[in-house]
């Protein structure tokens, strides 16, 4: 049968992404506590066209990405990159999948057990001779404003917070260790499942231990720079969202250590 993406291309104008967006798949990751985990995730998957080249087989991304589906470990992922990169005949190949990851999480004093979902994110590029991974883990929180609790005779306004980190990967480490990590970081984590006794504690330890939206990602920072990993992280950047409750907008702090290679 004809091939039409072979053919050549006069107009001498290259690309430096085509591929397939949006792709929904059942995926399996890694778990701390059970090995392995199967979730669903979100893929983009793209490789650079020379300009002599019509187009891409789009194809080809899906072929590979099902074949790779059941292992989809961080090295895993870019060594699914790189096939794609040498099967497409490409000089870079670039991958982004988003998924969710869900960890049992104890109640802090009834000890009951729920579900938590994190939102998480692998962002790879691999060319001959190079390649470069970054995680995305996204951890939500509970902040108490020192500020509020400083001047208030009784109670402090406290607000629901989004952390996001952006890991560059050197080495293996446990996305499930830097989710408690953060939450560690913050006035109190979140639970879904509290009793009474569990929701007195929560409140109470978030009121003892107030934060800014500055002190979160200051902490982190440090948290991130003195993290158990073999190599320790080449570059990160940490940002917290703050949905205040009694202003009609957010707070917001980001900084980032390091250089990307």
């Amino acid at each position: 049968m004809i091939d039409i993406q072979n053919e050549m291309d006069t107009r001498e104008v290259p690309l430096q992404k085509v591929g397939v967006k949006g792709v929904k798949y059942p995926v399996t990751v890694l778990d701390k506590n059970n090995k392995t985990q199967a979730t669903t995730a979100s893929v983009d998957l793209f490789v650079n066209l020379p300009q002599h080249f019509k187009g891409t087989h789009m194809s080809r991304f899906i072929e590979i990405f099902h074949k790779h589906r059941e292992n989809l470990t961080m090295n895993h992922f870019l060594e699914m990159l790189e096939e794609m990169r040498v099967r497409l005949e490409a000089q870079k190949a670039f991958g982004e999948m988003r998924f969710p990851i869900f960890i049992e999480k104890k109640a802090p004093v009834s000890g009951m057990p729920g579900i938590m979902s994190y939102n998480c994110e692998y962002e790879g590029c691999v060319w001959e001779g190079g390649k470069q991974f970054v995680v995305s883990i996204e951890v939500p929180i509970t902040t108490v404003c020192p500020c509020s609790k400083a001047i208030s005779e009784y109670g402090a306004h406290n607000q629901r917070g989004i952390v996001v980190v952006k890991l560059l990967y050197s080495d293996f480490f446990w996305i499930e260790d830097v989710i408690e990590m953060i939450e560690s970081c913050a006035s109190n984590g979140l639970y879904s499942l509290l009793k009474r006794k569990d929701e007195k504690f929560v409140t109470e330890h978030a009121y003892e231990n107030p934060r800014f939206v500055e002190d979160v990602v200051r902490e982190v920072y440090l948290g991130l720079k003195n993290f158990k990993v073999a190599k320790p992280f080449k570059w990160f950047s940490v940002e917290c969202t703050n949905a205040e409750s009694i202003h009609n907008h957010d707070a917001y702090a980001y900084t980032e250590f390091g250089e990307k290679e």
